[in-house]
């Protein structure tokens, strides 16, 4: 996979798929998979650390998950998020800040926003080799500013703010965009819209591709869930249970065997 596959699977209408990892052991086992795409989000500050939001994220945390996801699965086409603020601070700065994820082993990098700043920063990245992604809707770096996580461009004022933004940034360069917690109608005018492939995370069927966060598809994410999530393994309780059958094999002297042990 590379960015030309992305266009090209646009251009022959087929789905992208897309799993948000972070650590060595799980890029491995998708390595065994058909799955197109790896994002190593900054939601790793919520989904692995536990804290409420993504902002605790910087580079240095970034860099060490996306090496990570590389370090396990050595092919996948691997999408490393830049945290809050980095590509904020001027060209300079976000250009390090980019560089630091693809020498830890990213293929290309994503933001969020669509306002000047946001495509300054893409212009900057793109003619230095870097590809960019895009993502617009629910930008969870800016949920305070948006008053929570809730679902964007349900206003014609604010979708028409969405479309634009979209436009701009496949015109800035980005090879293409993740639309997340929009109306199912505007996610599909925006794809009808742009060149490059929409990828979606509660923005519908009638984009180009999805992306789910790997615990959550699997089912091992405790407690409500957005919407847009579907579990598609039980996973929370084949953890359980397997933990439980080595507590009791251990209790019950089964674990470790003869075979299990060192002469």
């Amino acid at each position: 996979m590379t960015i030309l596959d992305f266009a090209k699977y646009k251009q022959d209408r087929r789905k992208i798929t897309l799993v948000t990892c972070y650590d060595a052991t799980t890029a491995s086992l998708l390595d065994e998979t058909s799955v197109d795409a790896v994002l190593v989000g900054d939601s790793v500050a919520m989904t692995i650390y536990g804290f409420n939001n993504t902002l605790k994220a910087d580079i240095p945390l970034m860099a060490a998950h996306t090496a990570a996801v590389r370090r396990g699965n050595k092919n996948i086409f691997l999408i490393g998020d830049l945290p809050f603020l980095s590509y904020r601070k001027g060209p300079k700065e976000t250009l390090a800040a980019a560089g630091e994820l693809l020498k830890a082993g990213a293929s290309a990098v994503k933001l969020e926003g669509g306002d000047s700043v946001v495509l300054e920063a893409v212009k900057a990245m793109v003619p230095a080799g870097i590809p960019v992604m895009g993502h617009l809707g629910l930008t969870p770096q800016s949920v305070n500013g948006m008053g929570g996580y809730r679902v964007q461009g349900k206003e014609a004022l604010a979708a028409e703010q969405i479309l634009t933004e979209a436009l701009s940034l496949e015109e800035a360069g980005c090879f293409a965009l993740v639309l997340e917690c929009v109306p199912r109608s505007l996610a599909k005018k925006i794809t009808e819209k742009l060149t490059i492939p929409v990828i979606g995370i509660g923005a519908g069927k009638e984009v180009d591709g999805q992306v789910l966060v790997i615990q959550d598809l699997l089912g091992e994410t405790r407690g409500p869930l957005p919407k847009f999530v579907r579990s598609f393994s039980n996973g929370a309780a084949q953890i359980v249970k397997g933990v439980e059958n080595y507590c009791r094999e251990v209790r019950e002297g089964s674990f470790p065997s003869i075979k299990e042990s060192y002469k």
